[in-house]
Formats: C-alpha cells, structure tokens, sequence
C-alpha cells in the first residue's frame, strides 16, 4: 500500500489494486486476442452482461466514455433543440456540456449545501414551459434526493435522467443509482471506483426502447447489428449516430476487475471513516463528509473524500508542499464557466454551488491507500491550521 514512510502520497495511485487483479485481467486480455475482435466484440458483450447482473439493470449498453454515455441517453430520451434540462450548478462540466452536445439547453439550479448534489426545492423553482428533464447528480459519496427529485418530475411531467458517472454500487432503497428514473450511465474513467485503462462508460436503464436506441446512436445509427456481423453499412436508421464504441481492451479489464469491486469499495469507506474521525474538530475545517438523513436507505460509495476548508487555496499549497496530492473539484461553478455565459448567468446566482467551489477539497482516498497514509495527510492538515491560527 501507499505508506506515509514514501516521498509522497499521490492523489491516486491504483496499481497495487490492478496486480492483485492482473491474473483476471491476463485471462480475459488472452480471450480478447484469441478473438481476433478489438472493438465492439464479444468481451463488450460479456461485460454488458456482467454489469447488468451486478447493477440489477435490464439493459446496458457499454460505450467509450461517460461523457458519450450522458449524450446518447440525453438524445435517446428525446432531448430536442429547444428543450431545457435542470442540471446543478456545481459538477463536472460534462454534465451541462452533454445537455448541449445532445442539442438542448442546460438551466443550472443550486445545490444542497451538505449533501451537494442537486436541490430539489432549487431545482422545482428552474422548472419553466420548456423544461423537459430533470438531471441530478450523485457526487463525491452520497446519491441525490432521488425520492424528492422524483416527485418533482412526476409533478411536472419531467423526465428523470441520472447523471451517476460517480455512481457505481450506489443504492437507492435498494436500487441501483442509475435506475430511478430513464436511465443513468456510469463512467470507467481510471481514478472511478471502477477504473479502466482509458475511458470507457456505459448506459444502464430498464427501458427497452431507450437501450435500443442507445445501441443504435453508439455506432453510427447502424441497427441489427451483432458482435460477429458488425462491418455491413448497409442497414442505418433514420437517426445520425456517431462512433461511441468500447473498446474491448477496457471491457477485459473492467471484467477482470469487477470481482473485487464490493472489497475495493468497502476499503473506501473504511479510509474515509479514518479520515472523517482524525479531521473531527479541526479548526479550519468547514465540513467533513456527512450521512445525509433520508426517508429511505441510501448506500453511499466514496468515489471522492472531499471536505470543505478554510482557506483552501493555501491549504492545497501546503499539502503539495508536502507532497500530498489533492483535487479541486470544482474551482469554478458550471453556471460561471465561459463556455456557457450565454446562458445569462452571473455570480451570486447559486450561493451554495459558489461556496462549494471555494471551499472544497478532495483528499487521496482509494483502495491501495495506507491507513498510515491517512494520518500523514491529516497531520498535515493540522499543522497548517495551527501554524495559521488567528
């Protein structure tokens, strides 16, 4: 594991994890080859499989990132130019942008100051003649009011999308994140708690018509395809698709990974137990992640540790100065990103998203993480408020 005895502590490191896994990983790479078939083959298949089984889904469709994954689901759920989507103001910018990409329009609402994910009540108040869907995010650890969320959809005739790239083994009374509403996606990017080598992502929903669709716009609008009659043009739909296809070296090793999955959760969860007990108290530190009461049971993954912290900017400066890494997630808000001025927007619009980008931290949590470690880190966080006391 990554010690506090070693030069530095990387915000994520993950190959311990991926030896332990290679013997499977190996097997399923020496299938792939066998196969002669590297993209859109049979190891895509029997992870699409594999992950229906593990997520409760009734259909996935693997493609090439999460990002993909929200545009296609977007598309497939209907999304036209001129529709609005609710989205919150403080996540990754994929989550607005994939609005865009799938031609409609994204209208930023604040979010919950403890759970950070999307208000519900904010998000009811966005609702205009427009709006046709409704898309939370389940961030850092915690899933979104799904419950609340979801009774504002049904109010409004509003589609539910999740955007639950963080989302993997996350559930809701019982449910996996992703399968609430339309339909979800989960991203494989490398630092996920899934990771793959590259990106890769995927689109979980119980509706056939959506996954049919999906499966269609992934390739290139081609329909009727299988894994061993895929090169033919001939047969296209009446939809331009685009070419989102996992490659099957991710899927090998996504499937070579899965079964220690539920492990590699339960190990962040226990460093972020370890973290949120040595940080207990610290002056300085605004927040530690929270459970968030809900009407329902609610089973968080921590993707991320993140707090929130005074100062923050320095403290970041004084933990790579000790060779701790960290990541700002997110230093500015969606709805003050340039790329979506046009949209109107100004600062002091959603004080919650702009508080959390001030404010916020994510700290080295993953499965080859030393407890050890964890203290350095925390340490290190002491030291810098206690050297910076008023």
């Amino acid at each position: 594991m990554i010690a506090a005895t070693e030069l530095g502590i990387p915000f994520f490191n993950g190959a311990e994890g991926f030896a332990q896994c290679w013997p499977d990983i190996s097997r399923h790479l020496d299938e792939m080859f066998d196969s002669g078939k590297f993209s859109h083959g049979r190891k895509v298949a029997e992870w699409e499989r594999a992950l229906a089984e593990y997520t409760g889904a009734r259909h996935v469709v693997a493609v090439n990132s999460g990002t993909d994954a929200l545009v296609l689901l977007l598309r497939a759920c209907g999304i036209r130019p001129g529709d609005e989507v609710i989205v919150p103001a403080f996540s990754f910018v994929a989550t607005a942008s994939s609005v865009v990409l799938a031609g409609g329009t994204p209208v930023f609402a604040d979010i919950d100051p403890v759970s950070h994910t999307l208000d519900p009540r904010a998000a009811e108040a966005a609702v205009t003649p427009r709006t046709r869907a409704l898309m939370p995010v389940h961030l850092f650890s915690r899933p979104a009011d799904l419950t609340s969320l979801g009774a504002v959809a049904r109010r409004h005739g509003l589609t539910l999308v999740e955007d639950s790239a963080e989302g993997i083994g996350m559930r809701w009374d019982g449910v996996h994140a992703g399968l609430l509403g339309s339909g979800g996606v989960l991203s494989f990017s490398p630092a996920k708690t899934l990771g793959a080598l590259g990106d890769a992502g995927a689109v979980l929903t119980d509706d056939p018509e959506i996954a049919a669709q999906v499966s269609t716009l992934r390739h290139h609008g081609r329909i009727g395809q299988t894994v061993d009659n895929i090169a033919g043009i001939s047969n296209l739909s009446g939809v331009s698709g685009t070419n989102s296809k996992m490659d099957d070296l991710q899927a090998a090793v996504l499937l070579g990974k899965l079964p220690q999955l539920d492990a590699a959760i339960a190990r962040r969860a226990e460093l972020a137990r370890a973290y949120t007990e040595r940080l207990r108290g610290v002056e300085g530190v605004l927040r530690l992640p929270a459970v968030v009461e809900r009407d329902v049971p609610a089973d968080p993954v921590c993707c991320a540790y993140v707090i929130e912290a005074d100062r923050r900017d320095a403290l970041v400066g004084h933990l790579t100065a000790q060779g701790i890494g960290t990541e700002v997630y997110y230093p500015t808000p969606l709805h003050l990103q340039p790329c979506f001025a046009g949209l109107g927007n100004r600062l002091g619009d959603f004080a919650h998203a702009e508080a959390a980008a001030e404010r916020t931290v994510a700290l080295p949590c993953y499965p080859d993480l030393s407890t050890a470690a964890v203290d350095r880190v925390c340490d290190a966080i002491r030291r810098f408020y206690a050297a910076n006391a008023s």
